[in-house]
């Protein structure tokens, strides 16, 4: 029963400072209000009058236009989906932050405190190095 002890270490261990979880609730409303615009641009390559060039025709005449013309519909889908994705997890850090800040910036594997250079650089960030480099072997292996 590691888990149990672990939450019970949590509660010992010191929560982070209030002006640091102020420091990363901005990152992240940040963040989010990018990912937001970024998913913005991207939904109109999505849209019927989608192309840059001011056709108004979702669709090309020309067969190599119109192969040109799917690669760049799917590079957008691709990019929407990674950004969705993102904001995902910038959501998910947000409700961490605001349901249990006293864990906020803890390891969900080891409960041990993420680097704040690690949190600032990922503000959704859920678990330390050490632990995320572990999961990343893992994948490899």
């Amino acid at each position: 029963m590691a888990g149990s002890n672990a939450a019970k270490d949590t509660k010992k261990s010191k929560p982070m400072p209030k002006k640091q979880l102020q420091h990363f609730q901005k990152r992240l409303l940040e963040e989010r209000k990018r990912v937001l615009k970024e998913l913005g641009h991207h939904g109109e390559a999505f849209g019927p009058n989608g192309d840059a060039d001011g056709d108004t025709s979702a669709y090309s005449f020309h067969m190599a236009d119109q192969g040109t013309d799917a690669m760049e519909r799917e590079k957008a889908f691709l990019f929407a989906s990674q950004e969705g994705r993102f904001l995902f997890h910038i959501d998910q850090a947000l409700r961490r932050l605001y349901k249990s800040p006293e864990t906020f910036g803890k390891c969900h594997q080891c409960w041990e405190d993420i680097a704040f250079e690690r949190l600032d650089a990922l503000p959704h960030a859920r678990y330390c190095f050490a632990c995320k480099q572990r999961e990343e072997d893992a994948k490899k292996g």
